[in-house]
């Protein structure tokens, strides 16, 4: 079958040039005209110009764009979102639900937006904010003056405000945007991720996101995809920032037009990453999978601690970390200097579940500030139970421990919860509609006499359910036994013996280990283990008897 190979040379400029080579320039009129010059130049050499960061020119973009030179984004988007009070308004206009916001001109109408909003609410500059830069919360109205001096308002920087949000957690969504051979619009999204922010910079992302309903990651998608597709024929990679509020409602924070710091996971997780995307965006070429192809994937930014031998050591100590952490992809800017507060790399860890990632990442976590500070850092949430056992009444809770016992030997989190199929029916449809959303990837469902639990649960959720016939005092749990394999076609539920939870939980370690590597090195020894145990036993035996065997075991 012939096929097509796509290749690309890039090409690139920065508006940040050698000062030195600028001085001996001595045919321009100015160091503006010198950049012109470059950027003209640069444009002759390319099929198509884009950009990894929207702090450019775009006035310049957009007379390229004029002349002929195709640019993507399109300049009139890289305007737009350079100002993010026009960007609000631009959203706005297209309903996309926003916390409220206003322009403000003076301290004194800060005050009256004060009075209409409440406290707290955040001040923002208009153009050049990022990473924290150029936010100020104003707690108060005592606060104002400060805030306003912070941002340059008396400097008569351009400013706005807006309501506070109070979101549950925040989360991203990259989005491409790209066209087939027929020039047709195609648009592809990433899953949802949970980002940390600490002191108003990217910490980390965690994806799937824990504690986030599919209800709510496919609203996020929605509202990411409904923002972008406002931006015309605009083509590329965009990074859309939202807040998830206790409700379920979620509000747009706001937009980068570019490959962006909670897209970076994708290098290890997904099947094609942002950056690759987004030229494939802007070249035309068919859009690529921005499936996950791991269950968990979670990416700690570094940040430079300073510039002195020990605190560039230190700022890289995680990376010596990350080194031993299994399924760690790490990645070092190479940046000049190690200014502290800078983004000097990141360090991404994928596994078979959201918190098998977390567990993998945790001991860079705790290199990341050194030794004995570990207590400062802003962990997303605990580790997420990827297991979960029920039982349909305490009684089984002797036998159903053996499940909880397995997986404690594994290190696999776990919830241990009671739910009765038949006195509480509607706890059981939310247990098992939710589970998956909650991120459990097996249900353990231990169950007597006449044993429905297991079966109802499997009917009401894609995950895997181990069912564990519990003995019961008439019929010694065959009753158990022959409901739970009894189930009609299209509603699997796999079946140990009579009060064997052991061996679910070991069936669950295995279903767990599919894919993940880790797991199944730990089932392999735990096979090895066991067989040394009887290796033992049948040597002992040989050589003592049978008698003596017996009298030894007593």
């Amino acid at each position: 079958m012939p096929h097509t190979v796509w290749a690309c040379a890039c090409v690139f400029w920065t508006p940040w040039a050698n000062p030195a080579r600028l001085a001996r320039c001595q045919s321009c009129q100015s160091r503006a005209a010198f950049r012109m010059l470059r950027r003209s130049e640069l444009a002759s050499k390319c099929d198509i110009l884009t950009l990894e960061v929207e702090h450019v020119n775009a006035q310049a973009l957009e007379e390229l764009h004029l002349k002929g030179v195709p640019v993507q984004p399109l300049p009139f988007v890289v305007k737009l979102i350079q100002d993010k009070y026009d960007q609000k308004v631009h959203l706005q206009k297209h309903r996309i639900p926003l916390p409220d916001f206003l322009k403000v001109d003076s301290e004194a109408e800060l005050h009256e937006i004060g009075e209409k909003f409440g406290y707290p609410m955040m001040l923002k500059s208009r153009f050049g904010a990022y990473d924290g830069k150029g936010n100020a919360v104003v707690s108060d109205a005592a606060s104002i003056p400060a805030a306003w001096e912070k941002l340059g308002g008396k400097a008569g920087k351009k400013l706005y405000v807006e309501k506070w949000a109070p979101f549950k957690m925040e989360l991203a969504v990259m989005v491409a945007r790209g066209v087939d051979e027929t020039m047709n619009v195609t648009m592809r999204t990433y899953p949802v991720v949970h980002t940390v922010q600490r002191d108003s910079v990217c910490f980390t992302c965690l994806t799937p996101p824990v504690g986030v309903t599919q209800k709510e990651q496919e609203l996020a998608q929605k509202i990411a995809t409904d923002a972008i597709k406002s931006f015309g024929d605009a083509r590329g990679i965009f990074g859309v920032e939202m807040f998830l509020l206790d409700d379920g409602s979620v509000l747009l924070n706001e937009i980068a037009p570019r490959p962006h710091n909670t897209g970076h996971y994708t290098m290890e997780a997904c099947g094609v990453d942002q950056f690759e995307q987004h030229l494939r965006a802007v070249l035309g070429l068919p859009l690529g999978d921005c499936h996950l192809r791991v269950g968990g994937a979670m990416m700690v930014n570094i940040l430079g601690q300073g510039s002195t031998p020990e605190l560039t050591a230190q700022t890289m100590a995680p990376l010596r970390c990350a080194l031993r952490v299994p399924d760690a992809g790490i990645h070092w800017y190479g940046k000049d200097g190690c200014v502290k507060g800078r983004k000097m790399g990141h360090i991404t860890v994928t596994g078979f579940t959201p918190a098998s990632a977390l567990e993998q990442i945790r001991p860079v976590l705790k290199a990341v500030d050194g030794e004995g500070n570990s207590s400062s850092i802003e962990v997303p949430h605990k580790s997420s139970p990827s297991v979960g056992i029920i039982m349909g009444s305490d009684s089984d809770l002797p036998t159903m421990k053996d499940a909880a016992v397995v997986l404690d030997d594994f290190g696999i989190p776990y919830e241990i919860s009671i739910v009765s199929a038949h006195r509480t029916p509607e706890y059981m449809y939310e247990y098992a509609t939710t589970a998956a959303d909650r991120g459990i990837n097996v249900i353990i469902a231990g169950a007597g006499g006449a044993a429905h639990l297991p079966g109802m649960v499997a009917a009401l959720t894609p995950l895997p359910v181990i069912g564990v016939p519990v003995k019961s005092s008439a019929l010694s749990g065959n009753d158990s036994l022959l409901s739970i394999m009894q189930m009609p076609k299209g509603i699997p539920v796999a079946t140990v013996a009579i009060g064997n939870a052991a061996n679910a939980g070991l069936l669950a370690v295995r279903i767990l280990g599919a894919a993940n590597p880790g797991m199944r090195q730990k089932m392999a020894q735990f096979m090895a283990n066991e067989a040394t145990t009887v290796e033992k036993k049948r040597r002992k035996l040989e050589q003592v008897g049978w008698q003596a065997y017996l009298a030894d075991s007593k």
